[in-house]
């Protein structure tokens, strides 16, 4: 047997260096884990202001150069908390991508879609709405915040028009796209699933209840 020794080193190099390269790409996810779980830890404790990149550094247990380059400011940083808490993990697919959302477009009525959006929005509002709050609160004398603010706005816009357009493909709409739009949107708060789970002690059942239930009725005609 002849063996071409050339060929053979360079496969090992390749799968070497893949292997590098992969044990790279998961210890880079794994920090970057760490910091967004420490990040969400102190920003739900202390508040937006009062958490530092240093001490989410040393929560994470690692460099604030790390933490820097990672997510480059503190307002990205707790966008990054906000996408994962909405999402529940880490996966990089957007929240329209995943497997509720085409149970709720294979439903056959708006109710049922609406049931479904709204299990997935209790958990996704009590992982976030803290966070996303902080942000808004915190918008008027941070320009870095204000912009996090009007990219979460624009967010939510972009889920309510897409659960409208489920509505509207099974039932018609009681006013203008642009108008159930803006109903929803507004219904879709975090301050106000933060005003009726903390404040009036609602349940998250009761909270997914009440929204599937408001939402029919806000945006489809009662006959």
């Amino acid at each position: 047997m002849i063996i071409d020794y050339g060929i053979a080193i360079a496969n090992n190099w390749t799968v070497a260096r893949t292997y590098r390269s992969d044990l790279r790409d998961a210890q880079a996810r794994r920090t970057r884990g760490a910091i967004v779980d420490a990040a969400n830890r102190l920003f739900t404790s202390r508040g937006y202001a009062a958490t530092t990149v240093r001490a989410v550094a040393e929560e994470a247990g690692v460099s604030v150069p790390t933490v820097e380059a990672t997510f480059g400011s503190k307002a990205r940083l707790l966008k990054a908390a906000i996408d994962v808490a909405i999402a529940g993990d880490d996966e990089p697919v957007s929240m329209l991508d995943r497997e509720f959302a085409h149970r709720a477009s294979a439903a056959t009525t708006a109710t049922g879609s609406l049931i479904i959006v709204a299990d997935v929005l209790a958990g996704s509002q009590h992982r976030s709405a803290g966070l996303v709050n902080a942000a808004f609160e915190g918008a008027g004398g941070d320009p870095d915040l204000a912009a996090l603010a009007e990219e979460l706005a624009t967010q939510r816009h972009k889920t309510a028009s897409w659960i409208v357009d489920l509505v509207a493909a099974k039932r018609p709409l009681r006013a203008s796209h642009a108008h159930s739009v803006d109903t929803l949107w507004t219904l879709m708060e975090p301050a106000v699933f933060d005003r009726v789970t903390r404040r009036l002690g609602w349940s998250l059942e009761r909270y997914q209840h009440w929204f599937a239930d408001a939402a029919v009725h806000l945006l489809t005609p009662d006959h």
